[in-house]
C-alpha cells in the first residue's frame, strides 16, 4: 500500500513529464467524458420527469 510520501513523489513525476498545463486540460476531457457516459446511461432509462403529451383538442370536439 502507499503511503503519503509515495504519491507525493509520484505526483511531482507526473507534474515534471506532463506539466501542469496538459494535466489540468487531460483532466477536464475526462471530466466531459464522464459526464457524456453517464447522460448516455440516463438517456436509456424512461424519464419519469418528461412532461406529458396533452390531448389534441381538435380531435376532442366531435
Amino acid at each position: 500500500m502507499l503511503g503519503g510520501w509515495e504519491w507525493v513523489i509520484i505526483l511531482i513525476i507526473v507534474i515534471l513529464i506532463f506539466g501542469v498545463g496538459r494535466i489540468g486540460k487531460l483532466g477536464s476531457e475526462m471530466g466531459k467524458g464522464i459526464r457524456a457516459f453517464r447522460e448516455g446511461l440516463q438517456g436509456d432509462e424512461p424519464d419519469d420527469d418528461a412532461p406529458k403529451t396533452k390531448p389534441n383538442k381538435d380531435s376532442d370536439s366531435d
